[in-house]
């Protein structure tokens, strides 16, 4: 979900500095943002498994807002319907950024990670519904492993991947735009039991009113607030989730600056609701959605119950071998090419990351199941996503090494110093060994 300008400014050497404090400013907010969901998660499972466990559960559960209106939810609730509506109009903008101006507006560059998020859908899905085939709640329950989380990657490929090369992140945040685009299918298409048609109607006219106002360059927040608050309570009355409703602002909002605008709507409404999401909406989400008593009933059910084992291997295996399998495909036969100075480990491990399934796991688990058993499934998660940023982190350390000792051996070819290098490149002796023989 790199910050691109749009593709006829691309060519001008006055952009590209421009082009790539927006990449770096991006990376900075959703690794920030990765690090304070990381403490809000843990202060949830923590609390949850305090003395003061009743607390948490009253906080959560504890209901507000106008009854008149069916608006008196749950904080939990309010977190899952509200907050995440703009954690979702951010991803709207990043996938309408990335289809109109970005890598993925070049097909040649945006099959790789369309073809890996696809496997990184369909893989996990098929797992999942292979070991929990004729488990209840498997109707639904397969779609838990299917997303990515991207801040929690991202974070992980900050803090550990800082010396593998700028195109790796460019990669993830690419396949991270596509498989947020088949979560939302997914949540529309399984959660949405029954639609009411004239509240249905009044969120696709509150849209088009929004759309409208875009192409008439109308820029006050007098009339977008009310218009996206409009769409977002009919979304919800007419029975389809309402995270929707910002998903669907964000890809009816404009992309392309016009001559003499500072900046396009997206890219400014990106850098005052961003920080907001990642700071704030998403942490909160996750301080109520990953409160798991971790007793012993818990911890060893997750390794009984189909559906929690359905996530793990769905998560661990099938995200890997989706994501790292479909791309190894696709380059061997010549349907892709890599991401410039990336070697097929580098996939892998990037690949590992793609494992990580938090926010949008954590949200399918409590739409999916209740009880014991979506505490059950959000407590595999949590594990699972453990492992993989565990996993990850050692591959990327090793990873980051490898191309540590590549730079080192290059500046070394030019003359210049060169500092203690780590190991050799597993690819590069490969090479040379043929070259000798």
């Amino acid at each position: 979900m790199a910050h691109l300008y749009a593709r006829d400014h691309l060519e001008k050497p006055d952009v590209i500095q421009p082009l790539r404090s927006e990449l770096t400013r991006y990376l900075r907010t959703e690794t920030v943002g990765g690090s304070i969901l990381l403490v809000a998660a843990a202060v949830a499972v923590i609390w949850a498994n305090s003395p003061w466990a009743d607390a948490y559960t009253a906080l959560r559960d504890w209901q507000v807002g106008p009854s008149a209106i069916h608006l008196n939810l749950s904080l939990n609730t309010w977190a899952q319907d509200g907050l995440l509506a703009v954690f979702f109009f951010v991803a709207g903008l990043e996938l309408k950024r990335e289809l109109v101006v970005g890598e993925l507006a070049d097909r040649k560059k945006a099959l790789l990670p369309i073809i890996a998020a696809v496997g990184g859908v369909i893989l996990p899905a098929l797992i999942a519904l292979a070991v929990g085939w004729g488990t209840p709640g498997i109707e639904q329950a397969w779609a838990i492993p299917v997303a990515t989380d991207i801040a929690f990657a991202l974070g992980v490929l900050a803090l550990t991947g800082s010396r593998i090369p700028a195109s790796a992140r460019v990669f993830l945040l690419s396949l991270a735009v596509v498989d947020d685009l088949l979560a939302i299918i997914i949540i529309a298409a399984l959660f949405t039991t029954s639609i009411a048609m004239l509240w249905l109607l009044g969120a696709v006219a509150c849209l088009a009113a929004y759309a409208y106002a875009q192409h008439r360059r109308i820029t006050t927040p007098l009339l977008y607030v009310p218009l996206a608050l409009l769409a977002w309570y009919s979304m919800h009355e007419a029975g389809i989730h309402a995270t929707l409703a910002g998903v669907a602002l964000g890809l009816l909002t404009r992309v392309r600056r016009d001559p003499g605008e500072a900046e396009a709507p997206a890219t400014r409404l990106e850098h005052r609701i961003q920080p907001f999401s990642a700071g704030f909406c998403v942490p909160v989400f996750a301080l109520f959605a990953s409160g798991v008593p971790l007793g012993r009933e818990v911890l060893e059910s997750m390794f009984t119950d189909r559906i929690a084992l359905a996530i793990i291997l769905g998560l661990l295996v099938g995200k890997t071998v989706g994501i790292f399998g479909v791309s190894w495909v696709a380059v061997r036969l010549g349907l892709a090419t890599k991401p410039g100075n990336l070697g097929f480990r580098d996939m892998f491990a990037l690949s590992v990351l793609g494992a990580i399934g938090f926010t949008v796991s954590l949200l399918v688990a409590e739409l999916a199941l209740e009880g014991a058993e979506a505490e059950t499934a959000k407590a595999a998660v949590l594990l699972t996503s453990l492992t993989a940023s565990l996993i990850g982190s050692a591959l990327l350390l090793r990873r980051g090494r490898v191309h540590h000792a590549r730079a080192n051996a290059a500046g070394s070819a030019t003359g210049q110093k060169r500092p203690h290098s780590g190991e050799p490149d597993d690819d590069t002796l490969e090479g040379r060994r043929r070259e000798h023989q």
